[in-house]
C-alpha cells in the first residue's frame, strides 16, 4: 500500500515503501496495492488477481506437517516497559490457544461476526485471525473509529451486524466522557458482547455500556499480552459480570497473585505470576543469544515462574482486578498503591479526559510525583481544579499519594495497544535518553512524547542545579 487516508487526511507512504525495498535486497517481487494517492509502480494487485484466476485450475493447495514448536510469526511487545521485544510464537501453541480462547472464553460461534479495533501492531490483530478457527467471520475497520464523528463506528457495527466488538478500554471511556448514547441512534440487534482490554475498565464505564449502549449484552474486560498472544485472565459466558472486575482465569492458565514472600494470596494485591507452562508462551526472542533477555524478562524475579509485571487481586470467587504495572507501582513514604487506583479517582472528575502519574525517586533528593492530565475541550487547569484533584485523591486514596504538582498536556503517550507508557516516561524523567526508553514505531501517538522530552530536560536541569 503506497498511501492511506486517516482522519480525512491523505498520507503518502511511497517514499517509505521504496526505502524498505532498497533495504531488503532479498525481495524479488513487489505487489503494488494502490492507495488513494496511487501511482503506477511495481506489479499491480489487480494484475496478480487476474493471473491467479487464470491459473487457479492448475494450482493445488499444499500442506506440510510441521513440529508443534515450529516458529509461526514474530510479534513485538507493546513498549510499555521500554523498547519492544521481538517475540517468536509457535504454530501449535497459537492454533491450540486461539481455538480454546475464541470458542470457550469468548463464545464465538459459526456465523458470528467479530470486529476488534486495533492496528497490525497490536496482538488483537493476530487474535482476531484466530477467530476464523471457530467458523466465525472477521470484519476489519480501516481508519479512525471517531471520524468523521464519534457515531461512525457504532453505525458501522449496526450496519455490518457485528456480534462481538472488541476495543481498548480507553475507547469506551472516551465515548462515555463525550456523552455518547449509541442506543439512541442504532439498534445493534446482532451485538451480543463487547470485549474491553489494554487497560482496566472503570466501574462507571460498565454502567455506561449497559445504560447507553445495550442493556442485554455481555461486557467482558480481559487482560493478556503480546507475550502469549492471548489472555491470562478473561471472560466466560457462563459466569456473572461484576462491574470493575475480570470474570475469571483463562482455561489452562495457572495464574495467581503472589506476595513478596512468593506465596499465593486471595483478596490481596500481588504480582501476576503463571506457575505452569502455557502452550502459547514464546519459543524464543529473535536474536536473543542464549535466551538471555527471554529469561530476564519473565523468570528472574521468581525462578522458574513466569512473572508478567502486573499487579492483580483475585477474589474468593475467582474474579480479579488489574492494578497496573508492578514496575510502575507508587511506593511513597512506605505506602504502596497501583497507578490504576489513582486513575480511577482522577478520571472520574468530569473535566479530566485522561491522565498519567509517575513517581520519581531521586537519589539524594526529595521524591517528586507529577500528575499529567488531559482536559475536556474548553476546560482550564486552574488552582480550583488542581485543589479538587488533590482532594479527591486524598479522600479516595491516600494523602501520601497526592501529586507533587499537576500539569496539563494535550495527549498521554500510549502504545499501539492503548496502554499508558508509564515506565518509559518515568525512565525519561529520571534522565534516560529518549531513544533508549521508547520507539516511535511502538506508539499510537509519537508526537505526544515531545512534551515529556522537554519536561525531562527542564526537570533534570533544575535537579542538577539543586544538587550543586
Amino acid at each position: 500500500m503506497d498511501s492511506y487516508s486517516y482522519n480525512g487526511k491523505l498520507h503518502d507512504r511511497s517514499g517509505i515503501v521504496q526505502e524498505l525495498i532498497e533495504g531488503l535486497p532479498s525481495v524479488g517481487h513487489v505487489v503494488h496495492v494502490p492507495g488513494p494517492l496511487a501511482g503506477e509502480r511495481q506489479v499491480g494487485w489487480r494484475d496478480v488477481l487476474a493471473w491467479t484466476d487464470a491459473v487457479s485450475g492448475e494450482a493445488e493447495l499444499r500442506f506440510e506437517r510441521m513440529p508443534f514448536a515450529h516458529p509461526l510469526w514474530i510479534v513485538y511487545s507493546s513498549g510499555t516497559t521500554g523498547l519492544p521485544k521481538a517475540i517468536v510464537h509457535s504454530h501449535g501453541g497459537i492454533v491450540l490457544t486461539h481455538l480454546k480462547t475464541m470458542t470457550l472464553q469468548h463464545d464465538l460461534r459459526p456465523g458470528d461476526r467479530l470486529l476488534f479495533l486495533g492496528s497490525t501492531g497490536w496482538i488483537v490483530w493476530n487474535l482476531q485471525v484466530g477467530a476464523l478457527l471457530t467458523g466465525a467471520a472477521i470484519v476489519l475497520y480501516d481508519g479512525n473509529p471517531a471520524w468523521p464523528d464519534s457515531k461512525a463506528i457504532w453505525q458501522f457495527l449496526d450496519d455490518q451486524g457485528i456480534t462481538l466488538f472488541g476495543c481498548g478500554a480507553a475507547f469506551l471511556t472516551n465515548c462515555m466522557k463525550d456523552g455518547l448514547r449509541p442506543k439512541d441512534f442504532v439498534a445493534l440487534k446482532q451485538l451480543r458482547s463487547i470485549n474491553s482490554t489494554g487497560s482496566p475498565l472503570p466501574v462507571e464505564a460498565y454502567r455506561w455500556v449497559y445504560d447507553a449502549v445495550k442493556s442485554d449484552l455481555w461486557l467482558a474486560s480481559i487482560s493478556g499480552g503480546t507475550d502469549i498472544a492471548s489472555g491470562f485472565v478473561a471472560c466466560s459466558p457462563i459466569l456473572p459480570v461484576h462491574a470493575g472486575e475480570i470474570q475469571c482465569r483463562e482455561l489452562g492458565v495457572a495464574a495467581f497473585a503472589l506476595n513478596e514472600a512468593g506465596e499465593a494470596v486471595i483478596d490481596e494485591v500481588g504480582e501476576l505470576v503463571i506457575i505452569k507452562p502455557m502452550p502459547s508462551m514464546p519459543v524464543f526472542f529473535w536474536n536473543d543469544k542464549d535466551n538471555a533477555r527471554y529469561l530476564e524478562s519473565y523468570f528472574d524475579h521468581y525462578p522458574g515462574l513466569w512473572r508478567h509485571g502486573d499487579w492483580i487481586r483475585f477474589s474468593p470467587r475467582g474474579s480479579c482486578q488489574i492494578y497496573g504495572r508492578s514496575d510502575t507501582t507508587i511506593n511513597r513514604f512506605g505506602i504502596r498503591i497501583g497507578t490504576a487506583e489513582i486513575y480511577r479517582v482522577v478520571e472520574e472528575i468530569p473535566e479530566i479526559r485522561d491522565s498519567l502519574v509517575v513517581d520519581l525517586e531521586y537519589l539524594g533528593r526529595e521524591s517528586f510525583m507529577p500528575l499529567f492530565v488531559v482536559l475536556q475541550p474548553g476546560q482550564k487547569l486552574d488552582g480550583e481544579l488542581k485543589a479538587r484533584i488533590a482532594s479527591e485523591i486524598r479522600t479516595h486514596g491516600s494523602a501520601r499519594h497526592v501529586p507533587s504538582d499537576i500539569f496539563q498536556v494535550d495527549e498521554i503517550p500510549r502504545t499501539l495497544s492503548g496502554k499508558k507508557m508509564e515506565l518509559p516516561v518515568r525512565k525519561l524523567l529520571l534522565g534516560s535518553p529518549p531513544g533508549k526508553v521508547a520507539s516511535p514505531d511502538s506508539m499510537a501517538n509519537p508526537a505526544s512524547f515531545d512534551y515529556f522530552v522537554k519536561f525531562a530536560e527542564a526537570l533534570n536541569l533544575a535537579g542538577s542545579q539543586r544538587s550543586e
